[in-house]
């Protein structure tokens, strides 16, 4: 006889480790648990729709009552409008990460060595910035990206030239921009792992970590820089491959991202801020 737990216990241990942490942030912020709890039924509703959806079968009020426990009432007044696509892959954070990438890897941009060249706001000829947002940024203006780049200390102006002083964009002065990363980030990792759940082994998407609990922890900065260094070199040149590559007819063209993140947990199971 198997001693292992059943899958919904399984579930239900994962669940509470991810809200555990979800459930901190809502608290900081003010959220009540009453409006949480309007959230998780309306996630409820729209995912078994759209379940029905990639599968081809007809939902009704009724299927989704019945497989997800709500009353029909509550299934009809939940029921609504998916987020659009272009929220929900929060443009301006990856038109930044582009412009960085694009000032760091194009030529006209950079030096041989990669270094970020610094870079006019106009130019009749040569490199400017205006140029480079124009090549990297769809449609936000030079002045746009050049306040979102200067709040979040990326970039900074001296005697008329543009510099970039970090290659890594965090909107760290915008509390909804990083509330609406959360969203994403952790979105699409927890359907990457479904993913992987129930696809062949052949199909399964990238999904990697490593750790350890016996890092001593006079090592630990020296490890966080180290895996910054790394992970940023990583980014830098995904992020130029993807730049070269782009579609050019936005129907030939799918979303793809690949993130990257560090956590840190003492031994006592607290995590540290």
């Amino acid at each position: 006889m198997s001693n292992a737990a059943p899958t919904s216990e399984l579930l239900a241990t994962a669940a509470s480790k991810i809200l555990r942490g979800l459930a901190r942030v809502m608290i900081r912020n003010g959220v009540a648990c009453g409006t949480f709890e309007q959230v998780v039924r309306k996630a409820y509703v729209d995912e078994a729709f759209a379940l029905a959806a990639e599968k081809k079968t007809k939902a009704t009020v009724s299927s989704v009552a019945a497989e997800t426990g709500l009353s029909r009432k509550e299934v009809t007044r939940l029921r609504g409008p998916q987020p659009e696509a272009s929220e929900h892959r929060s443009a301006r954070y990856n038109r930044a990460v582009r412009v960085i990438a694009g000032w760091l890897g194009d030529r006209r941009y950079s030096s041989q060595e990669g270094v970020a060249l610094p870079l006019p706001l106009q130019a009749d000829e040569g490199p400017s910035f205006a140029a480079l947002v124009k090549d990297y940024s769809g449609d936000v203006t030079p002045k746009a990206m050049l306040d979102l780049l200067t709040a979040s200390e990326c970039a900074a102006v001296t005697k008329g030239l543009v510099h970039l002083i970090r290659h890594a964009y965090v909107p760290a002065n915008d509390p909804a921009e990083i509330i609406r990363i959360l969203g994403n980030d952790v979105e699409e990792l927890v359907r990457t792992i479904d993913h992987n759940l129930t696809c062949p082994p052949a199909d399964a998407l990238l999904q990697r970590k490593v750790s350890t609990s016996l890092l001593p922890t006079r090592l630990a900065s020296r490890f966080k820089d180290l895996a910054k260094r790394r992970s940023q070199a990583v980014l830098e040149d995904l992020v130029s491959w993807l730049n070269q590559h782009e579609a050019t007819d936005a129907d030939e063209a799918q979303y793809v991202s690949v993130g990257v993140y560090l956590y840190e947990c003492p031994l006592s199971g607290s995590p540290t801020k």
